[in-house]
């Protein structure tokens, strides 16, 4: 999976290790539930400076994007978690990232028929070919000259998964489909970034 599979729960707590360590000398809060009540592994820092909010729970909502009709959501597998909520911000940069994969029945065909009429409503839609999930991500945060180009396709454009993009580097919208069997593997991923020259995200 694209984003959720590096959050598995050896990088939170690497993450919340390397946080804390590093901003030891302030006061500061770190709570690291590695499983919740749902089973959900959460990682939550809170320094003067920023904070790091690592959540395997997340909701289609939060993407921007309806979940194809029918869909259901992947199951956790191991600790490669299928959905992620993360959010970081300090008042040098700031990062959200909100990731979540499905399964359909459905051929790939009839998903991205869905989601490219599901994504007009951000604009332009780019349609990138790859061979995983996430293959032609590019992302940028807002002090970067180009952070505000409008998506691209940036790999070979060859591979089975494709992907639909809208937006800008810093501030888009992805939805990443692939076959699976006889049905499709999607994911519906939403990002924004800043640079220190911006406000919250």
């Amino acid at each position: 999976m694209l984003i959720p599979k590096v959050l598995d729960n050896k990088t939170k707590f690497i993450i919340a290790v390397a946080f804390a360590t590093w901003l030891s000398f302030l006061a500061c809060s770190v709570n690291v539930k590695d499983h919740d009540g749902d089973g959900k592994s959460k990682v939550d820092i809170d320094t003067p400076i920023g904070g790091i909010h690592v959540n395997e729970e997340a909701s289609a909502h939060d993407t921007g994007l309806s979940v194809y009709p029918g869909a259901h959501q992947k199951p956790k597998t191991d600790n490669d978690s299928k959905s992620a909520n993360v959010n970081i911000s300090s008042g040098f940069f700031g990062v959200k990232v909100v990731a979540i994969e499905y399964a359909s029945d459905d051929p790939p065909t009839k998903v991205l028929s869905f989601y490219r009429n599901e994504m007009k409503k951000y604009g332009t839609i780019v349609e990138c070919r790859t061979d995983k999930h996430g293959g032609d991500l590019s992302v940028k945060a807002g002090d970067h000259d180009d952070s505000s180009r409008p998506v691209s396709c940036e790999g070979s454009n060859k591979g089975d998964v494709i992907e639909l993009k809208t937006g800008t580097e810093d501030n888009q919208h992805l939805v990443s489909v692939g076959p699976e069997g006889n049905g499709t593997d999607f994911a519906l991923v939403y990002i924004r970034t800043r640079g220190k020259k911006e406000g919250s995200i």
